[in-house]
């Protein structure tokens, strides 16, 4: 078994980003970020890349990595045992006085969230609070660090569903939002979360900005996701056929995790104050259907539909087109490294031989 972080296509993943000639690297030399959620998907793979670079180029930015299990923490990080450019700090964003943390950051990055429907679904009020209060408690902490800018990771789901007018959604765009349902708690928050950033902003002369993500894949994915992909790719894994719980016409935007977080820091270094930021491309937008085949045709199986349970359907999102306008972050210069599909067997491969 080759740990994910040992594993040769991971870390040509993360040496392909580090080449990234529009991401100012210059701009991290010396600094220090803050991370909710660096565990998680998006944030273990940024976090590996700023170590990354920290050892063979020198940035010698340093990691302030927080984590509700710091034990877990330290497992996952294990490669970078020692490493002084690493701190790892136990807490929950949600907690009453936020994270216990004190010190001068120059970047706050706010990327904890359930992000997967059995948690909207089971953990609601932790959904909604993460967003809401955790995000309030992480601005909290960048005004109390003097920190030059904060970046949340914002979500498609903040544009609801397609009113039937528009192909892509721009930053401008908004959609149809049930509020008064269980499920609405994700988008919801997501956007107060947008709204509180500003805000603080406005009172405190924080440096914001706004990465919208879309459904995100790849080595990073925890095994507790319960998104559709995610799903898919455990069932192509195990050799098993691809589980398909809908009739699969849904048409989303997608993205690599390496490539996210190439986003993410472009976003971060470069993107105007106060803005957000579509993290997309069209070149990886796809039918919820078709991803199914595509993965069943990597593993040599088929595409079988089920009917999903009271619980998997009360997370589902409801929206049936959430493709989204990625022009404003291309002119930042991001562009995605990888197809759809080299990210679908890159990611297969890693987990194949890690898991």
């Amino acid at each position: 078994m080759t740990p994910v972080t040992e594993h040769p296509l991971y870390l040509e993943d993360l040496h392909r980003i580090s080449r990234s000639d529009f991401i100012p690297w210059d701009r991290l030399h010396g600094a220090t970020l803050f991370i909710s959620g660096a565990t998680g998907m998006i944030g273990s793979c940024l976090t590996d890349l700023l170590l990354l670079l920290d050892a063979e180029r020198g940035l010698d930015c340093r990691v302030v990595a927080l984590s509700r299990n710091a034990e877990k923490a330290r497992r996952r990080f294990a490669k970078w045992s020692g490493d002084p450019h690493l701190q790892i700090v136990e807490g929950d964003v949600n907690a009453a006085d936020g994270p216990a943390w004190s010190g001068h950051c120059d970047y706050v990055l706010h990327l904890a969230s359930n992000t997967h429907p059995v948690a909207y679904a089971t953990d609601p009020i932790g959904t909604i609070t993460a967003n809401i209060i955790g995000t309030r408690n992480m601005l909290e902490l960048a005004v109390r660090s003097a920190a030059g800018r904060f970046l949340f990771a914002s979500s498609n789901e903040i544009y609801g569903e397609n009113r039937g007018d528009r192909e892509l959604f721009d930053e401008q765009y908004l959609g149809y939002i049930d509020c008064n349902t269980l499920r609405a708690g994700y988008p919801e928050s997501k956007r107060c979360g947008e709204s509180l950033c500003q805000a603080y902003r406005k009172q405190y002369g924080l440096g914001i900005a706004i990465a919208r993500l879309t459904r995100s894949f790849g080595p990073t994915l925890q095994l507790s996701d319960t998104k559709a992909l995610s799903q898919f790719l455990r069932n192509g894994i195990a050799g098993q056929d691809i589980v398909l719980k809908s009739e699969g016409f849904q048409h989303y935007s997608y993205t690599y995790a390496a490539d996210a977080v190439a986003g993410l820091l472009t976003v971060l270094l470069k993107g105007a104050d106060g803005e957000a930021y579509n993290i997309a491309d069209a070149s990886c937008d796809i039918r919820l259907r078709d991803l199914a085949g595509l993965i069943a045709r990597e593993n040599g199986r088929q595409v079988v539909f089920q009917l999903p349970d009271s619980t998997e359907a009360a997370g589902f999102s409801k929206a049936t087109k959430a493709r989204l306008d990625g022009a404003k972050i291309a002119r930042l210069g991001w562009h995605p490294a990888y197809t759809l599909e080299e990210g679908i067997r890159r990611t297969m491969a890693v987990l194949k031989d890690s898991l």
